[in-house]
């Protein structure tokens, strides 16, 4: 006997809608039919219930979040360390989205990392959204209506349509977040993985490449190593090593860009070490006459980046460029340690004035 997923009918939103789509694709429920009803009695004979009936009870399999003393998280449940209260969506995701990433439940490192990133990523937003919950405080500066709840929104049928069916639309909802949510961790499997495994052997590697361990050699072009970098330096414990230059491949050009690793994410001019101010806005022999190094390119006037046509020529700007920011700042902490000398002597002076007078 094929099983049934109950939810509610009248106007369908995002959360739900996913909810369904993600059950629906699992191989234990994908012969399951949806069945839309606000009938208590209906409801009970369902399998599955999401986004009605005021029960959340995983071993019963019901998921809705409307009653009153519902206040879960991800961080509630002992999941993961995300704190949006959770929708219809949250909650099938919570307790199946292992299974949903590779189609198994065992443990592993790429189950468990994706899982967190899908959350990140998708999942938290239609939580967000169908909680009431914005993703920023103050008044927003314009409306946004293409999200994917926006979207899924659009297909209910309008206040003028004649005879539209509305369960034909739930399905198109289900089709549009389902392709949606299959992108998603398509591009997280096959795109966003793969990036973090070679930045990660890029920092495991950066002692073999240089003794300090401060630069780090990205062999593929084109990697984002932004985000992945600054999550493993954290997960990693390794801000002690003070890594500051990333050194890869530009594939359009076929030659070695160098760039001071910034700040933060969402920095790129905001820096840990710009190249020296002394390389700044140069380029071809120019620079390579300044720097004392073969092969350069160019440096950008703000110095966060720079470019030499081989990989050790970039390997010997990242590592003069250490050599300079390390002189000058060894130079600033004594002209403070001067300037403290000098300040504190004519205070010493000033008391033994004052006590000899």
């Amino acid at each position: 006997m094929v099983g049934v997923i109950g939810t509610h009918n009248g106007k369908f939103h995002c959360d739900e809608v996913l909810a369904c789509y993600m059950l629906k694709r699992l191989n234990q429920f994908r012969d399951y039919s949806v069945v839309r009803t606000r009938d208590p009695a209906t409801l009970d004979t369902c399998d599955i219930v999401v986004d009605v009936g005021a029960v959340y009870d995983h071993s019963k399999k019901r998921y809705d979040h409307h009653q009153r003393e519902f206040n879960e998280t991800m961080q509630t449940l002992s999941i993961l360390d995300f704190n949006t209260k959770l929708s219809s969506a949250g909650l099938v995701y919570a307790h199946y989205g292992r299974q949903l990433i590779l189609g198994c439940s065992h443990e592993d490192k790429m189950v468990g990392i994706l899982y967190r990133k899908l959350y990140e990523t998708f999942v938290e937003a239609v939580d967000a959204i169908d909680n009431g919950i914005p993703a920023y405080d103050g008044i927003p500066r314009y409306h946004v209506s293409g999200g994917l709840s926006g979207r899924v929104g659009h297909l209910n049928p309008h206040w003028n349509e004649v005879n539209p069916n509305p369960d034909e639309r739930f399905q198109q909802a289900m089709e549009l977040a389902g392709g949606e949510f299959e992108s998603s961790v398509s591009y997280l499997a096959n795109v966003w993985w793969p990036a973090r495994e070679i930045v990660e052997k890029a920092i495991d590697e950066a002692p073999e490449f240089d003794p300090s361990g401060r630069i780090i050699f990205i062999s593929s072009g084109g990697v984002p190593w932004k985000e992945h970098f600054f999550e493993l330096e954290e997960q990693k414990g390794l801000a002690s090593r003070k890594m500051t230059y990333i050194i890869y491949e530009d594939s359009t050009a076929k030659n070695y860009r160098i760039q001071a690793i910034p700040n933060n994410n969402l920095s790129t001019f905001d820096n840990r070490l710009p190249l020296p101010k002394a390389w700044r806005g140069l380029r071809d022999s120019e620079l390579s006459e300044v720097s004392g190094i073969p092969g350069c390119i160019f440096v950008h006037s703000s110095g966060f980046i720079g470019g030499n046509e081989t990989v050790d020529g970039a390997r010997a700007m990242a590592k003069k460029a250490l050599e300079i920011g390390e002189a000058e700042v060894e130079k600033f902490y004594k002209l403070i340690f001067i300037s403290y000398s000098l300040y504190f002597s004519s205070i010493l002076g000033m008391v033994l004035c004052y006590t000899l007078s």
